[in-house]
């Protein structure tokens, strides 16, 4: 049987089950009516699909130069129109009312403070294209600060308030930004569309490379804070992306206090970049001048830089291990000009977010910890790592004159901005989706701990479905999380929420297995060259130990889902154990990890295996969910993006061909506009919704 969905911004191929396989199965898709019903009657107050769709979210918070106010990202949902809409907000420190600020009209994004606090730059297509806006700290009207031919992606406000860095993709080649405008425009007119390449990468995340490179610009500013004159390039012809493409921010680079140097992170390899994941850092006068490569001893990754508050010092991020996924990095502290360099931390966790505190003596750094996402202060002389929040997870964070401001989110929270002044007491300063979270049930995650893979302590987490009641029992799904160096985290998600799961009437089973950064790094190493063993073993053992410790948890109910590299888990477990489940969902999985090696576009990803495929063949093979097909038995929903480069459509395409073959009832949904992620919100119900189907229809009870 084939049908063809289009719904809702949805178009979606979705073939049925086939042959014999179909009949044998028909009275549980029956039963499974009754089940969601049933469910349904019992979870009415939990979070729904739409609920979560059109949350309010808050992101980037900015302190204000006095510390009196923070400027923040809200981005709301269009529904009618299946877009997203960003806007900046303004609340003060002491409290009161967070407010729209009405500039924001037309689109407004990555606020940014005037050093002097009388205005905001942010970036707006309101124009036509992405370039910097400007507003007045009440947010009552906008200018358009720069109108270049090409879009700006990233930009700093110079400490002087004199000038704009900015980034922007251009043809190394051309002498002029209008050069690159036309010859985008001449390609997008040629009847031709023959494209020829002589390196990789060829198709970054999402689209396929077009020969342009992220290139630094100065733009001097006016008296009145706009473009004076056309932007002068910082490192013209340089073969370089800053920041890296696609997914890049303004951290990779940083402005002197003074504003006369900028220190960035790029990779200069040529043919040879898609290779390694070695960056390092380059030095290069605002005026202009040769780019002074900072860390050319260091063959791992360099990043992140940042300026002390004096001009002094200069602290960045440095990997100990070239090509080593989940390396945990080091602080690094210099002179300004990158010579003293020694190592502040050694520490057994990864940080990320460095910043310098704004008296200079001490820098703080995100990380995870123990399944939370942590905010942490580290001493500037000694060393010593301080943690600064407990549970939950922080996605960014600013700090001026002894006030602290962060975001933070949970499992049972959306993201929410935080204060605190000095040593006092932490207020929440925002409560967006209030209206909302009041009239939800979103249970609490009971955390476990068992022994898995070499007898080691392993973290998972147990959910108990909405509207619970004792004494009943319930089926289940266990979630298994993607990177594979992504760990589950006390956090909230736009795109593998448990609480969906939980809202739908089911239990969820969370496992960080080993692999998951936030345990130390020989737990993280273990995955290498064991991702298709170790980390299946601590999965087994963690469903044990959850279903033996919950007997409210139906485990003959059960499916396992899973995303990217969960995908990968969940065509392994289709091979090596299948016996548990009812059902099996894979979104944007592995079937070939040889042909995933070759074709991503992580061209170092190989390392995760210790070399390409034809030199250790028979690793590969042992980790290989293909080696196993022959014994999957077990429905399984498939889903995949035709713009997931990541993780090819094929490997999915291949997934649901074997198990058609075998005659297994499966499905494939396919979502042509998405890419490794599902972004836009009415795909993204239409997808949840498939997938909750899919599991009311296999777990629903026996007739």
């Amino acid at each position: 049987m084939v049908r063809y969905l289009a719904a809702a911004g949805l178009s979606a191929l979705m073939i049925g089950l086939s042959g014999e396989a179909a009949c044998a199965q028909a009275s549980p898709e029956t039963a499974a009516t009754a089940a969601a019903e049933a469910r349904q009657a019992t979870a009415r107050s939990g979070l729904g699909l739409r609920d979560l769709a059109m949350m309010e979210r808050v992101s980037d918070p900015r302190l204000s130069p006095d510390a009196r106010q923070v400027l923040y990202g809200l981005r709301t949902t269009d529904w009618e129109n299946d877009r997203g809409v960003s806007a900046l907000w303004l609340v003060d420190v002491e409290g009161g009312t967070p407010r729209r600020l009405g500039a924001s009209d037309g689109g407004a994004a990555t606020g940014r403070w005037a050093p002097d606090g009388r205005a905001i730059y942010f970036l707006s297509s309101r124009g036509g294209s992405s370039q910097v806006w400007r507003m007045d700290r009440e947010g009552r009207a906008a200018v358009q600060v720069t109108t270049l031919p090409v879009e700006v992606t990233h930009f700093q406000v110079a400490p002087d308030g004199r000038s704009l860095i900015l980034s922007a993709p251009v043809f190394v080649d051309c002498d002029t930004l209008q050069c690159s405008r036309d010859r985008l425009d001449a390609r997008s007119q040629s009847k031709s569309k023959v494209r020829t390449f002589d390196r990789l990468p060829l198709r970054p995340w999402d689209s396929w490379n077009d020969g342009r490179r992220s290139q630094l610009f100065v733009q001097p500013l006016n008296g009145s804070g706009l473009g004076d004159g056309a932007p002068r390039p910082l490192t013209p012809g340089l073969d370089a992306d800053t920041p890296s493409r696609p997914q890049g921010g303004d951290n990779a680079f940083t402005v002197s206090p003074d504003a006369t140097q900028v220190v960035f992170s790029t990779q200069t390899q040529g043919r040879t970049e898609a290779f390694t994941n070695n960056t390092d850092l380059f030095r290069v006068p605002l005026a202009g001048g040769e780019a002074v490569n900072l860390t050319e001893a260091n063959a791992a990754p360099d990043g992140a830089p940042v300026f002390s508050p004096d001009g002094r010092r200069l602290a960045w991020l440095a990997g100990r291990r070239e090509n080593v996924g989940g390396d945990q990095p080091v602080v690094m502290v210099a002179e300004a000009d990158g010579s003293n360099a020694r190592a502040l931390t050694d520490w057994d966790r990864g940080p990320g977010g460095l910043s310098w505190r704004s008296d200079g003596r001490a820098l703080y750094v995100t990380a995870s910890d123990n399944g939370q996402q942590k905010l942490f202060e580290i001493d500037a002389r000694t060393g010593r790592v301080t943690a600064l929040t407990d549970q939950g997870a922080v996605s960014a964070y600013d700090e001026a004159r002894g006030v602290l401001v962060w975001a933070q989110d949970g499992f049972t929270s959306p993201t929410q901005l935080w204060v605190r002044r000095g040593s006092g007491e932490a207020r929440r300063l925002t409560d967006h989706n209030a209206e909302v979270l009041a009239r939800l049930d979103l249970p609490e995650p009971e955390l476990f701990t068992f022994a898995g893979w070499n007898g080691e302590p392993v973290q998972g987490w147990v959910f108990r479905p909405a509207g619970f009641v004792e004494g009943r029992r319930y089926p289940a799904v266990h979630l298994i999380h993607g990177g594979p160096k992504s760990p589950w985290t006390d956090s909230w998600s736009y795109r593998w929420n448990p609480q969906v799961y939980t809202a739908a009437g089911y239990a969820v089973v969370m496992i960080n297995f080993h692999g998951s950064p936030g345990f130390g790094q020989a737990f993280t190493d273990a995955i290498n060259d064991h991702w298709g063993d170790r980390p299946l073993e601590d999965l087994q053992k963690g469903w044990q130990a959850a279903t033996a410790a919950n007997p409210w948890i139906d485990g003959g109910r059960a499916c396992a889902l899973g995303a990217s590299y969960g995908g990968y888990m969940v065509n392994m477990i289709a091979g090596r154990w299948n016996e548990p489940w009812r059902c099996l969902v894979n979104h944007a999985g592995v079937f070939d990890v040889p042909q995933l090696m070759n074709a991503m576009d992580i061209g170092n990803f190989i390392w995760e295996f210790g070399g390409p495929s034809w030199e250790r063949k028979e690793l590969y093979d042992r980790h290989n969910p293909e080696t196993y097909v022959s014994n999957w038995s077990k429905p399984m929903l498939v889903l995949h993006g035709s713009r997931d480069f990541r993780v090819p459509e094929e490997q999915g395409l291949a997934t649901f061909s074997a198990l058609q073959r075998l005659g297994v009832p499966s499905r494939y949904v396919h979502i042509p506009d998405e890419n490794h992620w599902v972004l836009k919100a009415r795909n993204w119900v239409d997808w949840q919704q498939e997938i909750l189907d899919w599991t009311d229809r296999w777990t629903a009870e026996s007739p």
